[in-house]
């Protein structure tokens, strides 16, 4: 599965590079959080609840990151076991940029599922982890005391 997308927030890079980085940000910014613990300066544990269709489990993972560039990007790795519902793991790249009105968040993720997750058509879970990776963003941008600024389709040549 490959999830791609880009955000605009109303705030400037040091401020949404701070908050990416912040457990106590993300834990009432990602869905479903229950447990977040920054165990390194490149790890972060955490436990989830997902609904993704039928399906709903608890996730305990963890991510590294890693080519962190502060305050432009970094890439993470992600693995996540959530009992028999089954597992998910893979990497996404995260890049900040400067544009009008705040910054474009851009990121970019290949993740690998299985289990009964897996058994899941694709098309239900990539429209479940938009719908995640969405409502991340409007919560993070709120903790952030900004919003998400709809991104204006740019006409094609």
């Amino acid at each position: 599965m490959e999830l791609n997308g880009e955000q605009l927030i109303a705030a400037p890079i040091p401020d949404v590079w701070r908050g990416l980085n912040d457990i106590d940000v993300l834990a009432k910014s990602i869905p479903g959080c229950e447990e977040i613990s920054r165990v390194s300066p490149e790890e972060i544990h955490a436990k989830v609840m997902f609904k993704i269709g039928p399906v709903r489990a608890r996730f305990s993972g963890k991510l590294l990151l890693s080519d962190v560039i502060p305050e432009q990007a970094c890439s993470m790795a992600f693995e996540g076991s959530g009992g028999a519902a089954g597992f998910a793991k893979g990497r996404s790249r995260v890049e900040l940029k400067l544009v009008d009105g705040g910054t474009l968040v851009s990121y970019t993720t290949e993740a690998s599922i299985g289990g009964k997750l897996g058994q899941i058509g694709g098309r239900l879970i990539s429209a479940s982890a938009k719908k995640i990776a969405d409502d991340f963003f409007q919560k993070f941008a709120k903790e952030l005391g900004g919003e998400v600024i709809p991104l204006q389709s740019a006409p094609e040549d």
